[in-house]
């Protein structure tokens, strides 16, 4: 059974950087033609993609939000990270890490976490 864990801070100040990680278990962030997405969803809006990386360790940004953004990997302990910089209160979200396929589709999805920003 795939199993994705979110990690990191749940209250992040103004102008700051957002770290995240996400653990993955029962797959391999390596295996060809996976796709190891962030995804979030603010208060009364829905789902926005914030971008990938893939098994071969290349990233793809979502262009609203690539100037903030960047995403690596840690394959010892597979897991997968993302950062996002200058954050504002509007970056105040449930952010979610998923296992995308080919296909688009997101098969795996992690629980989620909360993230708040305010000073």
């Amino acid at each position: 059974q795939v199993q994705l864990q979110e990690s990191g801070p749940g209250l992040v100040k103004p102008s700051q950087t957002l770290s995240l990680t996400c653990t993955v278990s029962g797959a391999s962030i390596t295996t060809n033609h996976y796709y190891w997405n962030w995804v979030r969803q603010s208060p009364g809006k829905g789902l926005e993609w914030i971008g990938y990386i893939d098994w071969l360790g290349a990233t793809y940004h979502s262009p609203a939000l690539k100037s903030r953004t960047s995403m690596s990997r840690d394959t010892s302990s597979n897991s997968f990270s993302l950062q996002l910089t200058s954050v504002t209160p509007e970056d105040t979200a449930l952010y979610y890490c998923a296992r995308g396929q080919r296909s688009g589709d997101n098969d795996y999805w992690g629980q989620g976490t909360q993230v708040t920003v305010s000073s």
